[in-house]
């Protein structure tokens, strides 16, 4: 307010001065407080080369250098853009405000870190480097992620994820001490779950499914599915026979197979390969009559026989004894080999139990249908002894045929204890054919057969019953002793015909019997001692009477003469 005295005019200083003291109040009012250490938002009023001034509505602009800029930034960066910052001081010299944009940046990673950590926010994360345990990762401040955490199954080599971007998700989090742990596993086992999830409900028997090999074990291999896993078994992945399921996959194979069982409690599910296709065995009758002449792979040996493939999932069998007609057979690998192309014949089917008898020996002549052609009853044939058993000896009369002399066909008189008592392997032997039995691949040979039965003529004539003879003991039994006549007969004396009062009589001793009996029949020769001790008597008293008539007769001369 002014006043005027004459021609001056004086100005009111109180006046004056009230009216500064209101203007600064009202100017304070409109400028903003700011605390140091605090976010600010502001707009970019000039970029100059060493800065960038910023209007924060203070009474001084704010200043950010140029440094914390990025190039990509600074080329779009315009004056009014607006711009978060952190205040480093208050007023400087000049009472300009210190900003830091790096801060402010940091500042807000942090308050973004925070939400995504209650909100369960995947984030995105570059591999840094490998340190102890884990993976150092930037997701725009430095955070750890455990070895553990990086995938669903474990992981060997962490060094190959070093440069990669990663999808991760923060489990745990400690913004005072700037700790940060991070877990890929979570998002992996969540969108696992969710397919496994998604699966099952549309999971049904009968479907086709895909999936990936994830192990393989000897009974079958465990297929991915895309969150759970199907068995396999080894039985169901081919029609043909499979020896081990590493024969058609290998881990990380894709698969088609198809559900055959699905237990929805338990979540297991049962998968097929062969299934696909049809059962071969179903028309196997038509394609494979008995009689049927075929030509197969040998796939595998056993103890009792060879599988032969004869198309892919059908195999028929070749017992050992359907191999050949003359050999004796003791292992199939001693006439063929895995891999071998061999022509056999149909002897049987049962698609029911999926079996194929065959006979490779049936493609070939028997030899049997003709033996009796070839060695008739009753001719001579040589041989080689090929076998010496306890009951006979096997003679070799061509390949793959043998005829057998009993042990009681090789002698007429010996009595034989062992077949090696006569012949050794080897030896070369003649006999007569005496049966043939082509069914039963059998020819019955006799040595004995090449002289006359001597029972019938010589020994009847030779051993007269009542006759003694002086005989050596050659074995001791139970029910009597044996002994040896002439030319290896062998008689029996029963008990019953040893005196109870003899001697004891041991093996090699020499006796005196009397035949009783020759049995020309059974070929055996009964003796008797107590009939040869008893006939000795007889004889005694006989020739003592016949002296005795004869001294009588002399006497009796006598007499007469004296009485004349």
């Amino acid at each position: 307010m002014n006043m005027s005295i004459g021609d001056v005019e004086f100005e009111d200083t109180n006046t004056a001065e009230e009216e500064s003291s209101e203007f600064e109040q009202l100017y304070n009012q409109s400028i903003k407080s700011f605390q140091k250490g605090s976010l600010v938002k502001g707009r970019v009023l000039r970029v100059q080369s060493n800065a960038v001034l910023v209007d924060l509505g203070y009474k001084s602009d704010g200043i950010i250098p140029i440094e914390q800029f990025t190039p990509e930034e600074l080329a779009t960066l315009k004056p009014g853009d607006e711009l978060e910052m952190f205040l480093e001081q208050a007023e400087d010299s000049k009472g300009n405000l210190i900003l830091s944009r790096e801060k402010a940046k940091k500042l807000q990673v942090w308050d973004d870190l925070n939400a995504a950590s209650q909100n369960g926010t995947t984030l995105k994360g570059r591999i840094i480097s490998k340190i102890k345990g884990g993976l150092m990762v930037d997701i725009g401040v430095p955070a750890f992620l455990p070895g553990s955490q990086i995938d669903i199954k474990p992981v060997r080599d962490l060094d190959q994820y070093v440069g990669q971007v990663l999808d991760l998700r923060i489990i745990k989090m400690n913004s005072g001490r700037g700790n940060i742990v991070l877990s890929r596993r979570a998002i992996l086992e969540g969108a696992q779950n969710a397919r496994k999830e998604g699966l099952l409900a549309g999971l049904s028997e009968g479907q086709t499914v895909s999936g990936i090999v994830k192990n393989i074990t000897d009974y079958g291999v465990f297929i991915d599915l895309g969150g759970i896993d199907g068995l396999m078994h080894v039985t169901d992945m081919s029609w043909a026979r499979i020896g081990h399921p590493s024969e058609l996959f290998k881990v990380g194979d894709a698969v088609e197979a198809v559900v055959l069982k699905y237990d929805r409690e338990k979540q297991k599910i049962s998968l097929g390969l062969k299934q696909k296709t049809q059962d071969p065995w179903l028309s196997v009758v038509e394609k494979y009559p008995v009689g049927t002449r075929v030509r197969g792979k040998v796939t595998s040996l056993a103890d009792y026989g060879a599988f032969v493939e004869l198309e892919r999932g059908i195999e028929g069998l070749v017992h050992v004894s359907e191999m050949s007609w003359t050999q004796r057979i003791k292992h199939p690998s001693k006439v063929m080999a895995v891999g071998d192309l061999v022509d056999a014949q149909v002897l049987a089917v049962d698609p029911a139990a999926k079996r194929i008898s065959l006979g490779t020996r049936q493609v070939g002549p028997n030899p049997w249908d003709t033996i009796g052609q070839r060695y008739p009853v009753g001719s001579v044939v040589e041989g080689k002894v090929r076998t010496i058993t306890d009951f006979g000896a096997f003679v070799g009369l061509e390949e793959g045929i043998d005829g057998l002399a009993h042990i009681s066909d090789l002698s007429w008189t010996q009595h034989v204890k062992h077949p090696s008592d006569l012949f050794k392997k080897g030896q070369s032997i003649k006999a007569v054919v005496l049966n043939i039995d082509p069914q039963k691949q059998r020819i019955s040979l006799g040595i004995k057969q090449l002289t006359p039965d001597p029972w019938d003529t010589v020994i009847p004539e030779r051993y007269k019953v009542g006759k003694d003879e002086q005989v050596k003991v050659t074995k001791k039994a139970e029910f009597g002793l044996f002994v040896a006549l002439e030319h290896g007969i062998e008689g029996l004396i029963p008990l019953s015909e040893i005196p109870k009062d003899a001697p004891d009589i041991k093996e090699g001793d020499e006796v005196t019997a009397r035949i009783l009996k020759v049995d020309r029949g059974d070929h055996k020769i009964s003796l008797s001692i107590k009939a040869q001790i008893k006939g000795e008597d007889k004889t005694s008293l006989k020739e003592f009477m016949k002296q005795q008539e004869k001294f009588d007769t002399s006497i009796g001369s006598l007499l007469k003469e004296r009485g004349k």
